[in-house]
């Protein structure tokens, strides 16, 4: 996809916010930015006029279906698809959708793992729309990013803890910025989590009874040359990889989710997929579209995509690393400026954030517990499962200084003399990236890996 292609095609399947100023009468737009900004509550009026237009613009994309889009405790994302057909009295039909159809669905809510919250027989589940999330078309059909609840209101899903979590994030930044004088309308967290995968050729991979049922092999023996293979890490991406990785491209630009870096990993045949920053439940659904398009279009290039956390043994498993912050609107909180050691807000919310970890550490480290994460930990990876805070050399400092009551100097960031003239001034960053530790400083934001 060329240049001018990727600036008209991006975002050209998603519902975004330019299309909404476009479709929707001002008064309605003006709503539904109070509701997906400053967490307002949802009228269903506005509800019916968002839903025409959504409709409007998803019958001239082609589509057909509408689908309730989401995340049971499978790890991956469910839907039922609906027509937009309703029969008239002359045996003809009309393309309608209501605001009821896009604010609440019914789907299954027995079938799926709960943690025996519901019977076999207790089988009525709603969903609630999350505007928060744009909606998006995929194979003709209209995808409304949703929460997953229960008959008796319990949390079916991942999306639900994720956005109440948010909401009090969000009250307890407003809070503690209102102690600096500053009343601020938005407070989100942004995400940018990287992907890991293998990929292997799809004709060996059905030859393995093993990675077709569990994703992962169960025995076999190590290779002559694991992790050794100097040329892979960052290498030279081969020509059938680098047509698939082309083709996922194109298909996250077209559905607005911002693709970034694509290169190979440490791991023979182990490539990574990372994206640009978003808001944080936004940033979750990318993630769990860029999986199911890895999956999907690898099959076009005869590979098959293991996203497994370990899907070999002996070399590195995949890891999903999450780039995390806090932004109050638009400006990031855990920045620390030119000089952190007066920077009051920043150490506030630093000291919150690493109180926070030393007292809910277990909730972090089971937040991210499942059978295949819990096998590849402590196995020729990194981090260890223990959950510790790196904070660097610099911010070490001024933390201890704090304790101690003693004044700490910024060093702000040393030139580096690489002794070639010709070469540009490299500015060391204040921190190094702490591979060893789950939840790092990195500059501006820490790494929860």
């Amino acid at each position: 996809m060329g240049k001018d292609k990727v600036t008209e095609e991006y975002g050209s399947l998603l519902f975004t916010d330019k299309v909404m100023q476009e479709r929707l009468p001002k008064p309605t737009y003006k709503e539904l930015t109070k509701v997906i900004k400053e967490g307002k509550a949802l009228d269903l009026d506005i509800a019916n006029e968002v839903a025409h237009a959504m409709k409007e613009w998803a019958l001239e994309k082609g589509a057909t279906h509408y689908a309730h889009w989401f995340q049971p405790l499978t790890g991956i994302t469910s839907e039922k698809h609906d027509s937009f057909i309703t029969p008239k009295d002359d045996g003809s039909v009309l393309m309608s959708f209501s605001g009821k159809e896009l604010i609440q669905g019914e789907p299954d809510a027995s079938s799926f793992p709960s943690g025996g919250l519901r019977a076999t027989f207790e089988a009525r589940g709603y969903t609630a729309w999350d505007p928060t999330s744009p909606a998006f078309i995929k194979d003709e059909v209209l995808c409304i990013p949703t929460a997953f609840i229960s008959y008796t209101g319990e949390a079916l899903d991942k999306k639900t803890p994720l956005l109440r979590s948010q909401v009090a994030l969000a009250e307890q930044a407003k809070r503690v910025l209102k102690l600096f004088g500053k009343d601020v309308t938005s407070v989100i967290t942004t995400v940018g989590p990287e992907q890991e995968y293998f990929l292997v050729k799809e004709e060996d991979f059905q030859k393995r009874p093993d990675l077709v049922l569990t994703g992962r092999t169960l025995f076999g023996c190590a290779p002559a040359k694991g992790q050794e293979l100097e040329e892979h890490y960052f290498g030279a991406i081969r020509p059938t990889v680098n047509a698939f990785m082309k083709e996922v491209d194109d298909e996250l630009w077209k559905l607005g989710v911002p693709a970034k870096t694509k290169h190979n990993e440490v791991a023979p045949a182990q490539h990574e997929l990372a994206p640009i920053f978003e808001q944080g439940s936004l940033a979750i659904d990318d993630n769990l579209l860029a999986m199911e398009k890895l999956k999907l279009l690898a099959t076009h290039h005869g590979l098959a995509c293991l996203q497994h956390e370990k899907p070999f043994d002996y070399v590195n498993g995949s890891g999903k690393h999450n780039n995390w912050s806090v932004c109050a609107d638009g400006k990031n909180l855990l920045e620390p400026g030119a000089n952190p050691s007066e920077n009051l807000q920043f150490l506030v919310f630093l000291a919150g954030l690493v109180a926070a970890v030393d007292k809910h550490a277990d909730l972090m480290r089971v937040s991210v517990s499942s059978a295949g994460n819990d096998h590849r930990l402590g196995a020729n990876e990194a981090p260890p499962a223990i959950v510790s805070v790196f904070l660097g050399d610099e911010l070490d400092a001024v933390v201890e200084g704090l304790i101690n009551d003693e004044a700490v100097e910024a060093h702000g960031k040393t030139r580096m003399d690489l002794g070639v003239p010709m070469l540009p001034d490299v500015l060391q960053d204040n921190t190094d990236r702490n591979r060893t530790s789950p939840f790092a400083f990195t500059g501006n934001k820490f790494e929860f890996r």
